[in-house]
């Protein structure tokens, strides 16, 4: 292959999308845990776009970040554009990644043994120090396996980000759309290529998530 722009655009789009997942899903899944009636109304706005096909998720994105639309043109008064550029591309990927990453984090911190926060607090422990100090370290695990399937998902996208990015050579191509381009193109071979990176990529995701549950399970059994 003599052009490798899909692969550093994946690779960047795939980085941003997961940092923004890791920080918004964490927050977001110890707000959650300390709700009680809107837990349910809560889990249900931020894992929606789990289950809703990703040229839906791509059209809501296009009516919510368009030009058209207050939000995106608040967005190009700033000089901050989302349509068919590497930022929408982003914003695509984050929106179907983050659910993988809040719901891992979420169901780390409802595991974790409470008597901890009950002890912190008792101790004077403040939110932001039980936060960091107390549920960072026993999540780390749930959290790690969240920031892994959140990249391999923001690394597959296709649905929404063509349908808010576009499919550009060069500027917001990833290998997913990569793929579709040379199945269309008639370039089988180009396909299998690209194709093959993918596959590759998402499994080392999912060595490196069974690695760190066989860790997390080993360290369990090491207690007893």
């Amino acid at each position: 292959m003599d052009d490798w722009s899909p692969l550093w655009i994946s690779i960047q789009v795939a980085v941003c999308a997961t940092v923004c997942s890791v920080l918004l899903g964490t927050l977001l899944a110890y707000a959650a845990m300390k709700l009680k009636r809107l837990r349910a109304l809560a889990d249900v706005v931020l894992t929606l776009p789990l289950v809703l096909p990703p040229t839906v998720v791509g059209f809501f994105l296009l009516v919510l970040l368009g030009k058209n639309s207050a939000v995106g043109q608040f967005f190009n008064r700033i000089g901050f554009s989302f349509i068919f550029t590497m930022k929408g591309a982003v914003a695509a990927a984050f929106v179907v990644s983050f659910p993988l990453m809040y719901r891992s984090a979420r169901s780390a911190m409802e595991q974790m043994d409470r008597q901890l926060l009950y002890a912190a607090r008792t101790l004077g422990a403040k939110e932001g120090k039980i936060f960091f100090r107390v549920i960072l370290p026993n999540c780390r695990s749930g959290i790690l396996a969240g920031t892994i399937l959140a990249f391999a998902r923001a690394m597959g996208e296709f649905g929404a980000t063509i349908m808010l990015a576009g499919n550009i050579p060069g500027k917001t191509q990833t290998m997913a759309l990569a793929v579709y381009t040379a199945v269309q193109g008639g370039n089988r071979e180009k396909a299998f290529q690209w194709a093959a990176i993918i596959v590759a990529l998402s499994a080392l995701a999912i060595f490196g998530i069974n690695f760190f549950e066989r860790g997390k399970n080993t360290g369990k059994d090491d207690t007893f």
